[in-house]
């Protein structure tokens, strides 16, 4: 995988760890899918579903399929990614809010 690559997959993650962060904690894919696009992320629903599963995997989300569409729910360890609280391989690092 290209450098370019790895960056790009990593501030996907993060921003779809903030995401459902800002979203009370969970959220389908087709509402994280527009909140990626709206950071400039223009990615397909396959992608997305692809870092969803990693994100799973990494114990950031737990899935539930509803219906065919993936609800995704924060866990403890993802919100404290998401916050810079602590850092995992694969998921940008968060700059300080403010």
């Amino acid at each position: 995988m290209s450098a370019m690559r790895e960056i790009l997959n990593a501030d996907q993650r993060l921003v779809l760890l903030r995401s459902l962060a800002e979203c009370g904690g969970d959220a389908n894919e087709s509402v994280l899918q527009t909140c990626l696009d709206a950071y400039g992320h223009r990615i397909s629903r396959d992608v997305v579903r692809s870092h969803l599963f990693w994100l799973e995997e990494q114990g950031l989300v737990s899935l539930n399929n509803v219906a065919g569409c993936l609800v995704a729910t924060l866990t403890g360890r993802g919100a404290d990614v998401a916050d810079g609280r602590s850092q995992v391989p694969g998921v940008k690092r968060p700059r300080p809010r403010g």
